[in-house]
Protein backbone atom coordinates (compact mmCIF):
# COMPACT_ATOMS: atom_id res chain seq x y z
CA UNK A 1 0.00 0.00 0.00
CA UNK A 2 1.41 3.42 -0.90
CA UNK A 3 1.98 6.15 1.65
CA UNK A 4 -0.80 8.26 0.11
CA UNK A 5 -3.43 5.55 0.53
CA UNK A 6 -2.44 4.78 4.11
CA UNK A 7 -2.54 8.52 4.93
CA UNK A 8 -6.07 8.71 3.44
CA UNK A 9 -7.27 5.93 5.71
CA UNK A 10 -5.98 7.50 8.89
CA UNK A 11 -6.25 11.27 8.57
CA UNK A 12 -9.54 11.81 6.73
CA UNK A 13 -8.13 13.83 3.82
CA UNK A 14 -10.51 16.43 2.39
CA UNK A 15 -11.19 15.99 -1.32
CA UNK A 16 -13.40 19.00 -2.00
CA UNK A 17 -15.21 21.74 -0.06
CA UNK A 18 -18.25 23.87 -0.88
CA UNK A 19 -17.14 27.27 0.43
CA UNK A 20 -19.96 29.02 -1.41
CA UNK A 21 -22.50 27.20 0.80
CA UNK A 22 -21.37 29.15 3.88
CA UNK A 23 -22.02 32.39 2.00
CA UNK A 24 -25.38 31.40 0.51
CA UNK A 25 -26.87 29.42 3.42
CA UNK A 26 -27.25 29.60 7.17
CA UNK A 27 -25.96 26.21 8.37
CA UNK A 28 -28.16 24.75 11.12
CA UNK A 29 -26.98 21.16 11.53
CA UNK A 30 -24.51 18.79 9.86
CA UNK A 31 -24.58 15.06 9.12
CA UNK A 32 -22.05 12.56 7.84
CA UNK A 33 -23.21 10.30 5.02
CA UNK A 34 -21.60 7.58 2.94
CA UNK A 35 -21.93 7.39 -0.85
CA UNK A 36 -22.61 4.61 -3.33
CA UNK A 37 -19.80 4.91 -5.88
CA UNK A 38 -18.24 3.00 -8.76
CA UNK A 39 -14.57 2.00 -8.70
CA UNK A 40 -13.51 4.56 -11.29
CA UNK A 41 -15.18 7.30 -9.21
CA UNK A 42 -13.20 6.37 -6.11
CA UNK A 43 -9.94 6.36 -8.09
CA UNK A 44 -10.76 9.77 -9.53
CA UNK A 45 -11.56 11.06 -6.01
CA UNK A 46 -8.19 9.77 -4.77
CA UNK A 47 -6.67 12.10 -7.38
CA UNK A 48 -8.77 14.93 -5.89
CA UNK A 49 -10.86 15.49 -9.01
CA UNK A 50 -14.29 16.52 -7.70
CA UNK A 51 -16.38 19.68 -7.60
CA UNK A 52 -19.17 20.29 -5.04
CA UNK A 53 -19.95 23.85 -6.15
CA UNK A 54 -23.54 23.56 -7.46
CA UNK A 55 -24.45 20.23 -5.89
CA UNK A 56 -27.46 19.62 -3.67
CA UNK A 57 -29.27 16.69 -2.04
CA UNK A 58 -32.93 15.71 -2.36
CA UNK A 59 -35.09 13.11 -0.69
CA UNK A 60 -36.89 10.76 -3.09
CA UNK A 61 -39.05 7.85 -1.91
CA UNK A 62 -37.39 7.57 1.48
CA UNK A 63 -33.81 7.77 0.16
CA UNK A 64 -31.40 10.68 -0.17
CA UNK A 65 -29.68 11.40 -3.48
CA UNK A 66 -26.90 13.83 -4.35
CA UNK A 67 -27.36 15.81 -7.57
CA UNK A 68 -24.83 17.77 -9.69
CA UNK A 69 -21.71 16.49 -7.91
CA UNK A 70 -19.04 16.50 -10.61
CA UNK A 71 -16.45 13.70 -10.37
CA UNK A 72 -14.12 13.84 -13.36
CA UNK A 73 -13.72 10.79 -15.57
CA UNK A 74 -10.81 8.55 -14.55
CA UNK A 75 -8.45 8.48 -17.51
CA UNK A 76 -7.01 5.00 -16.87
CA UNK A 77 -10.42 3.30 -16.64
CA UNK A 78 -11.62 1.07 -19.43
CA UNK A 79 -14.87 1.19 -21.38
CA UNK A 80 -17.04 1.06 -18.23
CA UNK A 81 -16.10 4.51 -16.93
CA UNK A 82 -18.63 6.53 -14.92
CA UNK A 83 -20.85 9.45 -15.94
CA UNK A 84 -19.30 12.63 -14.39
CA UNK A 85 -22.53 14.18 -13.05
CA UNK A 86 -24.70 11.16 -12.39
CA UNK A 87 -27.10 11.06 -9.44
CA UNK A 88 -25.48 9.34 -6.45
CA UNK A 89 -27.24 7.67 -3.54
CA UNK A 90 -26.27 8.74 -0.03
CA UNK A 91 -26.19 6.29 2.87
CA UNK A 92 -27.74 7.35 6.17
CA UNK A 93 -29.57 5.54 8.94
CA UNK A 94 -33.34 5.29 8.46
CA UNK A 95 -34.08 7.39 11.57
CA UNK A 96 -31.77 10.15 10.29
CA UNK A 97 -33.54 10.13 6.93
CA UNK A 98 -36.96 10.36 8.60
CA UNK A 99 -35.76 13.26 10.72
CA UNK A 100 -34.40 15.06 7.65
CA UNK A 101 -37.64 14.47 5.74
CA UNK A 102 -39.59 16.07 8.57
CA UNK A 103 -37.33 19.10 8.79
CA UNK A 104 -37.06 19.77 5.06
CA UNK A 105 -40.82 19.49 4.48
CA UNK A 106 -41.93 21.26 7.64
CA UNK A 107 -39.62 24.26 7.71
CA UNK A 108 -38.56 24.59 4.09
CA UNK A 109 -34.92 23.79 4.78
CA UNK A 110 -32.54 22.36 2.18
CA UNK A 111 -29.77 19.75 2.20
CA UNK A 112 -26.43 21.11 1.02
CA UNK A 113 -23.16 19.14 0.81
CA UNK A 114 -20.32 21.00 2.54
CA UNK A 115 -17.36 18.68 2.26
CA UNK A 116 -16.25 15.49 0.49
CA UNK A 117 -13.53 13.51 2.30
CA UNK A 118 -11.99 10.11 3.03
CA UNK A 119 -12.57 8.48 6.41
CA UNK A 120 -11.12 5.03 7.09
CA UNK A 121 -10.66 4.48 3.35
CA UNK A 122 -14.29 5.29 2.51
CA UNK A 123 -15.67 8.41 0.82
CA UNK A 124 -17.93 10.48 3.08
CA UNK A 125 -20.02 13.59 2.50
CA UNK A 126 -20.71 16.21 5.16
CA UNK A 127 -24.33 17.23 4.57
CA UNK A 128 -25.82 20.34 6.12
CA UNK A 129 -29.39 21.17 6.96
CA UNK A 130 -29.47 24.79 5.82
CA UNK A 131 -31.74 27.77 5.33
CA UNK A 132 -31.13 30.08 2.38
CA UNK A 133 -29.90 33.59 3.17
CA UNK A 134 -31.51 36.69 1.74
CA UNK A 135 -29.32 39.25 -0.01
CA UNK A 136 -29.29 41.59 3.00
CA UNK A 137 -28.29 38.69 5.28
CA UNK A 138 -25.31 37.97 3.01
CA UNK A 139 -24.24 41.63 3.16
CA UNK A 140 -24.63 41.65 6.95
CA UNK A 141 -22.45 38.56 7.41
CA UNK A 142 -19.76 40.05 5.13
CA UNK A 143 -19.76 43.25 7.21
CA UNK A 144 -19.46 41.20 10.41
CA UNK A 145 -16.52 39.20 9.00
CA UNK A 146 -14.77 42.36 7.81
CA UNK A 147 -15.24 43.99 11.23
CA UNK A 148 -13.78 40.96 13.00
CA UNK A 149 -10.82 40.94 10.59
CA UNK A 150 -10.19 44.64 11.24
CA UNK A 151 -10.31 44.11 15.02
CA UNK A 152 -7.77 41.29 14.72
CA UNK A 153 -5.46 43.52 12.67
CA UNK A 154 -5.67 46.31 15.26
CA UNK A 155 -5.10 43.86 18.12
CA UNK A 156 -2.00 42.43 16.43
CA UNK A 157 -0.67 45.91 15.71
CA UNK A 158 -1.24 46.92 19.32
CA UNK A 159 0.55 43.79 20.62
CA UNK A 160 3.59 44.45 18.43
CA UNK A 161 3.91 48.07 19.55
Amino acid sequence: MTKQKSADRQTGRVISQNKKAFHDYEILETFEAGMVLMGSEVKSLRDGRANLKDSHAKIRSGEIFLFALHISVYTNASYNNHEPERVRKLLLHKREIKRLVGKTVERGLTLVPLKLYFKDGKVKVELALARGKKQYDKRESLKRKEGAREMDRLRKRHELA
